[in-house]
């Protein structure tokens, strides 16, 4: 019997035919490291763990990549929060990262890439897109032009007028449309950046994930993971600039698991009502954790109270 994918982009379970034979490539998003991991990130670690594995039973060879963010404003905002160099915010919380992740049992993925060593590629994917016609440059500030892609919000499925009240759609009067996003940002005092031949800056967070899984997994790669509040607008702007910069498909299957909720509210550092794996495993043992999610259905959202 072939093995069934529920695909977010079709809405459906399909038969699960790797890219090459025997063969599974497989990329999911990770965390920002400026703070310690709560329970939701746990979820992610622990869906994706067990793919991991069951995929390897089935007598796949994978190649399992997840990526740290190490750039970011929320990182930038932490070194000035806690007066140390960005980097070692970095430093700090991926070790309590891979603290967490030891004491959940999660196995270590094949490759787990940090933004700032990839900073070249990520130039050349922007670089490519402005020459493509799918980019703008105002002041230093490269944007994607959503409008240049025709298949954009073939992912989330959203209306236009939800799209542009979405989560993390950045209001800029610099913006063409509003929904266009930053692939590049410009450089500004006492902030890291990087030379690059539309300006010195840094790279927005979307364009980390595409340069990432393509250098390591090529394109198109096979399933593409992550939590389901990913879907728009990361993964959608992820696809659109991906597709728009090598004119083919990104990813076959698209695989996200569903949200944690506290005292059935969704669980947001917004909201201020996260919990900490350290915190969690302060009380209980770490495959409770695993059992709590791995006994519910992993696309449907968990109550944690």
């Amino acid at each position: 019997m072939a093995l069934k994918v529920y695909n977010t982009i079709s809405g459906k379970k399909e038969d699960f035919t790797p890219v090459s034979e025997g063969k599974v490539k497989l990329y999911v998003c990770g965390v920002t490291v400026y703070d310690h991991c709560h329970i939701g990130h746990a979820r992610s670690a622990i869906v994706f763990d067990t793919i991991f594995r069951y995929l390897r039973t089935k007598g796949y060879e994978v190649t399992y990549v997840r990526n740290f963010t190490d750039i970011d404003d929320k990182i930038i905002r932490r070194s000035r929060e806690e007066n140390i160099p960005w980097q070692e915010v970095g430093q700090k919380y991926i070790a309590s990262f891979y603290e967490d992740m030891d004491a959940l049992g999660i196995m270590r993925p094949t490759h787990e890439p940090r933004a700032t060593d990839h900073i070249t590629d990520m130039i050349a994917l922007v670089d490519a897109l402005i020459k493509k016609g799918h980019a703008y440059n105002v002041d230093g500030d490269v944007y994607f032009s959503v409008d240049s892609f025709r298949n954009y919000g073939q992912l989330s499925k959203r209306p236009l007028e939800e799209m542009m009240s979405g989560a993390r759609v950045e209001v800029d009067e610099k913006k063409k449309n509003p929904l266009d996003f930053a692939l590049w940002k410009a450089s500004k005092e006492g902030e890291p950046s990087w030379d690059a031949p539309f300006g010195k800056g840094r790279p927005g967070w979307h364009i980390e994930c595409s340069a990432m899984s393509t250098l390591f997994l090529g394109n198109p790669f096979d399933i593409h993971g992550g939590g389901k509040d990913l879907v728009f607008p990361h993964h959608e702007n992820e696809k659109a600039q991906t597709e728009a910069a090598t004119g083919g498909k990104f990813v076959n299957y698209w695989v996200h698991n569903g949200f944690v909720n506290i005292d059935r509210e969704k669980m947001s550092k917004s909201i201020g009502n996260t919990l900490s794996i350290k915190d969690f495993l302060k009380e209980y043992h770490p495959e409770v954790l695993r059992l709590f999610y791995l006994s519910n259905h992993y696309r449907s959202p968990v109550d944690y109270s």
